[in-house]
């Protein structure tokens, strides 16, 4: 079974309380559910994470680079303005798939520049939870 990294930046554990107009009302630990129960379908491992921290998050895409993993990854606010993320990123050498549960596009300017998306083989944005879920069978086919 072929390990997946799901890794979510800062504020996304505020899920299901945080602006849920935007964000909807699930929870991270859902959305872990969620992406748990789909990987299962397609015959992926999950290992679903999320940190307000930047170090964690680099630590992690570096694991995943050195592991040879795909990578699906909510930057969150860390999409616009983290260089030290968009470079641990360009470590990687499986795909690496955007996410975002909003269209960042749809939303306020600053929110428009990814730093990640040119690295990444796809950006999923803008269908809640699905948006995870999409990138989950994205990664199935990239793996075949």
């Amino acid at each position: 079974m072929k390990k997946v990294l799901i890794l979510n930046g800062p504020n996304l554990d505020k899920l299901g309380t945080r602006e849920p107009e935007i964000y909807g009302s699930l929870t991270i630990s859902e959305i872990s559910d969620q992406c748990k129960k789909r990987g299962q379908a397609l015959g992926l491992e999950i290992d679903f994470r999320q940190s307000n921290s930047e170090t964690d998050l680099i630590e992690w895409l570096h694991e995943a680079a050195s592991g040879k993993l795909p990578v699906i990854m909510n930057p969150a606010a860390f999409t616009h303005y983290s260089v030290a993320i968009r470079d641990a990123a360009a470590l990687l050498v499986e795909p690496l798939i955007e996410v975002h549960i909003s269209n960042p596009l749809a939303r306020e300017e600053f929110r428009h520049t990814s730093l990640i998306s040119g690295l990444a083989k796809g950006t999923i944005s803008g269908f809640g939870v699905n948006s995870y879920l999409m990138a989950l069978d994205a990664i199935a086919i990239e793996m075949q």
